[in-house]
């Protein structure tokens, strides 16, 4: 009887088998399990309706029934109870050493046979009315395609009508099913490790996903927290202002109440500002049309003007020059404006001027010249002469505005012509005179041409 190599075993028991350490024998059944030449066995004898023990049967059915009807664990289970200890075996050395074991009645071997009896009991129970090695052989070649393989094997095996042949046929079956399993967990194992990438690489990415959604979750919160302030502000705002039209209201109606006619005022004060910006608006269209008519004038003054001179120029060379005694105001050192005029008398005007040592200044109202320029002008004059039948509408208002601002003497001129300036010059020379009092102004004779006089 072959021994099993030592066992590290808690309990002291120098009588009980153990597996053996060397694993030629069992190498030699893998052999001839998987030889084409097995050797001959006597033919199974007919034991009635008795089923076959394990020891009972072909010394290479041992290897099949051990490896496919008992994992290696159940195995390993069963020896550790049966020698009281822990067996050091590897798992290939304890499948040899339990496949021995097997070949004849023992501990081990009655231990496996029990735990495949009540492992298999139900394919036990579904082979036992088959009567007839063709029946069982049918039974098989359906339960070889189903899913409880180690149990038809197991009871295959031992049923009563299994004979040589029916066994033969049944361990090679077994022995090309193990090399498609062997086949197919190589593939499975393959499919397994690029599950398992591709798990790996998806779970990286769920959690990259998973980040990215947390952070937008924050960001979500963070702007909704926002929102949700700006809102109550919002809400407060509107709420004061609510309570401030609402204050405002109850005011204006107790202003109301003690004042009954004020809602009258306020309208009769809006009528007042209008009535003044129309009155206003009119005067401005009034001067407007007084300058347009005084334009009108001067066209036709000119005109006959012209006339006279061609039918006096003869009878000009023989008359003395006229003096005129009218005295003129101090002009030296002054810069006199003279704002508006013709272009033809301009330079009478400026000989006028300068006789009496001033300073000739001209801008033509905003006819050519830029009206812009004319504030500038303004405040470099010492007297400002305002010829107003020449001058734009815009021109006269900023005269007036400006004089009256600065204290400025303006003489305002209806008609543009020499003798008006003369005149008005002579006015102003009269006033000072008689504000001076004690010591009257300096007044000189300025002596005009009749070429002077005319315009």
């Amino acid at each position: 009887m072959p021994t099993l190599p030592a066992a590290a075993s808690t309990a002291s028991a120098p009588s009980a088998p153990v597996i053996p350490a060397s694993a030629h024998a069992a190498a030699s059944d893998l052999a001839a399990l998987c030889g084409c030449h097995a050797p001959a066995l006597p033919p199974i004898e007919q034991r009635g309706s008795r089923r076959r023990r394990l020891w009972e049967l072909s010394r290479h059915a041992h290897c099949p029934v051990v490896g496919v009807c008992l994992p290696i664990a159940a195995v390993r289970r069963l020896v550790d109870k049966a020698l009281g200890g822990q067996a050091v075996a590897s798992d290939y050395e304890l499948h040899c050493g339990v496949n021995t074991e097997c070949r004849q009645r023992g501990p081990i071997a009655e231990a496996v046979q029990k735990e495949l009896d009540q492992r298999y009991a139900h394919a036990l129970r579904q082979s036992r009315p088959l009567k007839t090695t063709e029946a069982l052989r049918d039974w098989w070649a359906h339960q070889v395609n189903g899913r409880d393989v180690p149990g038809a094997l197991w009871a295959t095996l031992t049923h009563p009508r299994c004979d040589l042949a029916l066994e033969e046929a049944v361990l090679a079956d077994i022995h090309m099913i193990q090399h498609q399993n062997g086949a197919a967990d190589r593939a499975d194992l393959a499919r397994l490790n690029a599950l398992l990438h591709e798990n790996e690489v998806l779970g990286r990415e769920l959690a990259a996903a998973q980040q990215r959604c947390t952070q937008q979750a924050d960001d979500h919160a963070r702007r909704a927290e926002a929102l949700h302030a700006q809102l109550v502000r919002t809400r407060a705002e509107v709420l004061g202002r609510d309570t401030t039209i609402a204050t405002l209201q109850d005011e204006l109606q107790a202003l109301e109440a003690a004042v009954p006619s004020l809602r009258s005022r306020d309208e009769l004060t809006r009528q007042v500002a209008w009535q003044i910006e129309r009155i206003q608006d009119l005067e401005r269209a009034l001067l407007k049309a007084r300058h347009e008519l005084e334009r009108e004038r001067h066209r036709a003054s000119d005109a006959l003007a012209a006339a006279h001179a061609a039918a006096s120029a003869n009878a000009s060379d023989a008359m003395p020059p006229i003096i005129d005694a009218t005295p003129a105001v101090p002009l030296i050192d002054r810069a006199v404006l003279c704002v508006g005029g013709r272009a033809a008398s301009l330079p009478a005007y400026r000989r006028l001027v300068e006789r009496e040592g001033g300073r000739f200044l001209h801008h033509d109202g905003g006819e050519e010249d830029n009206v812009a320029r004319l504030d500038t002008t303004l405040a470099a004059a010492d007297l400002v002469i305002c010829q107003t039948g020449c001058i734009s509408h815009n021109a006269y208002w900023r005269v007036k505005d400006h004089c009256k601002r600065t204290g400025k003497r303006c003489l305002f001129v209806d008609n543009p012509s020499s003798a008006s300036l003369r005149r008005a010059l002579a006015g102003l020379g009269a006033a000072a005179g008689e504000a001076g009092g004690s010591k009257p102004a300096s007044l000189a004779a300025v002596a005009i041409t009749p070429q002077e006089a005319q315009p």
